[in-house]
């Protein structure tokens, strides 16, 4: 349908494209809209509820995309009274519609590997220096966590202190760092002639391995074969000392899954963050 619409989305892709048609997409959440521009070229346009997302996705987008050309959308313009992007739409289908077990499956994490692993590389910074504060920021991050899960009655004495253990050991570890996705899984992931990867409001230097977390807990321990091919892909296998690692952030998974599952009364979310929460030793 065209659009004449007072949506702040609508608005801006009218403003910078001229007239434009919204094209029905059942699998975008509710605040990204497609449009359709005159020349029959798609785009995205997403509006921010809070203003540090906002200019968390703009900045990454501006600052970082150009290490995912041919791999991530283009920012065309943008609305800052109304926290609104307007970006050029990917082709291809969700990687999450992969039929598991397929060869597409694994193809898909075999690609989003390598396409991580071209950010990463050329974002990358050694251990040791400034660098050495990102395990006590973790730390500190998975302790708010706990205190919320506590304070929420969602953890026994036990598991608090398992959890306090890992924020431990996030604190003494030195790691090094690199510009990271954060919500890097098959939702995000778009295949078709290239391979493609969306939504960067998350997007920001971290704890390099940490961005294996999501996948290693919701999809790799369930088809290890996911991870060998995504690993393929990535240029390297991980080390003992990163294996490691990747567990202390999974009690960083389960704690906010816990805590958002509970406030958002969202079952399947909790059931992971207890499901996570029991395989960490």
């Amino acid at each position: 349908m065209i659009a004449t619409s007072d949506d702040p989305r609508i608005q801006l892709a009218h403003c910078l494209l001229g007239a434009v048609e919204i094209a029905p997409d059942p699998v975008l959440p509710p605040r990204v809209v497609r449009v359709v521009a005159e020349d029959g070229r798609h785009f995205v346009a997403k509006q921010h509820a809070e203003l540090d997302r906002y200019a968390g996705e703009l900045h990454a987008y501006r600052t970082w995309g150009t290490h995912l050309t041919g791999h991530a959308p283009k920012l065309v313009g943008r609305d800052d009274a109304t926290r609104t992007l307007l970006l050029t739409a990917l082709a291809g289908d969700r990687a999450d519609t992969a039929a598991p077990g397929s060869p597409e499956e694994e193809l898909a994490h075999h690609e989003a590997g390598h396409v991580l692993g071209k950010l990463h590389r050329a974002t990358s910074m050694p251990q040791g220096g400034a660098v050495g504060a990102v395990g006590a920021a973790l730390a500190e991050r998975l302790q708010s966590w706990i205190d919320r899960a506590v304070h929420a009655d969602l953890i026994d004495t036990a598991e608090r202190n398992l959890l306090k253990q890992h924020a431990a050991i996030l604190d003494s570890s030195l790691m090094d760092s690199a510009v990271c996705h954060l919500d890097y899984q098959p939702r995000n992931w778009l295949v078709g002639d290239t391979f493609g990867i969306c939504d960067f409001e998350h997007m920001r230097r971290d704890a390099r391995i940490r961005d294996f977390a999501r996948l290693e807990f919701r999809r790799w321990q369930a088809a290890p074969r996911l991870r060998t091919a995504f690993l393929d892909g990535y240029g390297r296998p991980l080390t003992d000392a990163e294996r490691r690692l990747l567990e202390s952030f999974g009690a960083i998974e389960a704690t906010t899954a816990l805590v958002k599952g509970h406030k958002e009364n969202d079952l399947t979310l909790s059931t992971h963050g207890r499901t996570v929460l029991s395989r960490l030793t």
